[in-house]
């Protein structure tokens, strides 16, 4: 098959993505999971059908659709079917609990929900707070709730109908990013978003039709998903969860040259134990992101993946992710850098009046670009602050060098990274605080070996009660997602105050970095 009419093909449209990669090379493998591998014919053949089913049930130009699903070939073909209709899609982080599924679910208007059996239960306990949710359907098997089987979609007929309204600069993904007052907001990206930073990868490191990637970071990251856009009619293998004997095998079974991992990831992957009995010459570009990756932890990962080129992406969810990214040519010498801006992405690092700060000062570092999101979806108070100036504020306070490299010195918003997953203490606090022997706390990032960060607490105690780590922790268990649980509890008789009366979290991480570095 070829685009889907003269108009569409002239934009940048993730469906249209897929369908050039069918027309150009039908027969290359596209996806690979586990045994099925499905070529671009077939991945576009099922993509059509989907997006059929859709338009049949309903589903039409700026709706909604949810997917709470594990990595798989259900994601990718729900991911271009949705895109196909016009509709958003709306991946959800499966780690949260049932009331922050409930929240995404309504605030974002699902319309239809493909979810996957496992994780049924959740969805089960808040389905009644979800009256927009008109259909469930169940990836991996049959139900007795009545639910449809995602397979059956496949027996059914439909017919498609190419929707010659879309543009690239409609929406093509809400993406809910943490939120740092306790309510995520959904970052609406573009097709053009996506598609171009997609198209700044692929011009960065130099991909080609060789190109072959394993996923294993979770899709309903924008890390992951992004990079479904990569391919110039490359091949990508999925893995459902990251396990670094798998990661190792698949690399020289399929001969992977692409891989984006958290540092968290590459620390376990290149400390197994049998990572010297792999070929893993095959390797590359390697890709590491999410969280700042060590001098020692690179210099494992050169001796092990030799032809690998190590790149440092850096930005956020709001950007499509990839604003910056540090060369694996500066990699070594400018190793806390986060690099310098990728092609099609401007920078300019400010002060709070919006006038660029000298070289060597520190400032917000804000964005300007076609990748750059189009909207806080329903929240327009939001959208406005965040343009403020007619740039994208990004929170991040960083500094620019005199060869124009950025360092990222704080997170205007106390964010945490633990394991690649931004975590943002406000969220844990307003839980905390509602514990009736908690006056007051504070919760900031500690150092941790595995994770990179974990959560700490900082708890002033009510006078007279009697509290310990285990029942802060045992609290925190059944109201926050397992990722954001405090795993370090301390107690003080007084929290570190400015003269406005402000907690000083700065002088509480300092103490903390004094503590872990004896």
């Amino acid at each position: 098959m070829t685009t889907s009419s003269l108009h569409l093909s002239r934009s940048l449209l993730i469906g249209e993505h897929l369908r050039r990669s069918a027309h150009k090379a039908p027969d290359k493998e596209a996806y690979i999971f586990g045994e099925k591998r499905l070529t671009y014919r077939q991945t576009e053949e099922r993509a059509i059908h989907l997006a059929g089913w859709l338009q049949g049930r309903g589903v039409d130009y700026d709706d909604k659709v949810g997917f709470l699903l594990f990595n798989g070939i259900p994601f990718i073909e729900i991911f271009y079917g949705v895109s196909l209709t016009g509709a958003l899609g709306v991946p959800i982080n499966f780690r949260l609990n049932s009331d922050e599924l409930q929240y995404i679910i309504a605030n974002s208007d699902c319309k239809i929900l493909f979810i996957d059996r496992k994780l049924l239960p959740s969805f089960e306990l808040i389905k009644d707070r979800c009256p927009l949710v008109q259909e469930i359907v169940v990836i991996g098997g049959e139900t007795e709730l009545g639910y449809l089987s995602y397979e059956r979609i496949y027996g059914e007929e439909t017919e498609y109908v190419p929707i010659d309204r879309l543009n690239g600069d409609d929406g093509a993904l809400i993406m809910y990013t943490s939120g740092t007052t306790g309510l995520p907001k959904g970052a609406v990206l573009t097709h053009n978003n996506l598609y171009i930073n997609g198209m700044n990868q692929v011009m960065t490191a130099g991909l080609n039709p060789d190109f072959k990637q394993l996923i294993v970071a979770p899709l309903f990251h924008i890390a992951a998903i992004s990079t479904l856009l990569y391919p110039i009619q490359g091949t990508t293998v999925i893995h459902q969860q990251f396990d670094s004997e798998q990661v190792l095998k698949t690399i020289e079974k399929e001969r992977i040259n692409f891989i984006f991992l958290a540092p968290t990831m590459w620390q376990m992957l290149v400390d197994h134990e049998n990572i010297g009995n792999y070929d893993l010459t095959s390797m590359k570009r390697c890709s590491a992101g999410s969280a700042p990756c060590s001098i020692a932890l690179k210099e494992k990962i050169a001796r092990y993946f030799p032809n690998g080129e190590l790149r440092d992406p850096f930005g956020q969810t709001e950007m499509s992710p990839v604003a910056t990214c540090l060369n694996p040519e500066d990699s070594i010498r400018k190793n806390t850098s986060v690099g310098k801006p990728v092609v099609n992405v401007e920078v300019r690092v400010v002060d709070e009046q919006m006038n660029d700060v000298p070289l060597g000062e520190i400032g917000e570092i804000v964005y300007r670009g076609p990748t750059l999101m189009k909207e806080y979806y329903k929240n327009p108070e939001a959208t406005e602050e965040a343009f403020r100036g007619g740039w994208f504020h990004s929170g991040d306070l960083v500094r620019m060098d005199d060869e124009g490299f950025i360092y990222v010195v704080d997170r205007k918003k106390d964010m945490i990274i633990s394991g690649g997953e931004n975590i943002y203490p406000a969220e844990i606090e307003q839980v905390l605080i509602k514990h009736p022997d908690i006056k007051e706390c504070a919760v900031i990032g500690a150092a941790d070996e595995k994770w990179g960060e974990s959560v700490k607490a900082v708890i002033v105690k009510r006078e007279g009660a009697e509290l310990n780590e285990e029942d802060i922790i045992r609290f925190c268990q059944n109201q926050l997602s397992s990722y954001k649980k405090p795993r370090q509890v301390q107690f003080l008789d007084a929290l570190p105050r400015n003269a406005a009366g402000k907690i000083l979290k700065k002088a509480l991480r300092q103490a903390e970095e004094g503590v872990t570095g004896g």
